[in-house]
């Protein structure tokens, strides 16, 4: 994995996180928004501008690759170097809960 790709994506944002996250199967911009908002409880907001600079990053950096058109919406997915980032990111997220799990464990000792 290239370096800059590394630098940028590893620890990754929230946005990111739930873009790829959303993007393990096609989607569209429009169809991830709704995903997390529902994911998320209305929780996470993604905003437009911020989605599609999202996407178009990501695409130019090949983390995703545009896949289809469909009704006007451009659906796209995780390349191979994606689901490399978000396996990574998966184990960051694990290595976490299961610090803080051993530190109230060993608090309720």
């Amino acid at each position: 994995m290239d370096q800059h790709i590394r630098k940028v994506y590893v620890p990754m944002t929230e946005t990111a996180f739930y873009i790829l996250f959303c993007l393990r199967q096609p989607n569209h911009g429009y169809g991830v928004v709704q995903t997390v908002d529902r994911m998320t409880d209305g929780e996470v907001k993604l905003a437009p501008g911020t989605m599609y600079g999202s996407l178009a990053k990501m695409e130019k950096d090949g983390v995703i690759r545009f896949v289809s058109e469909e009704d006007k919406r451009k659906l796209y997915e995780l390349t191979e170097l994606g689901r490399e980032l978000l396996e990574l990111e998966f184990k960051r997220i694990e290595r976490l809960y299961r610090a803080v799990r051993e530190v109230n464990d060993e608090k309720q000792d």
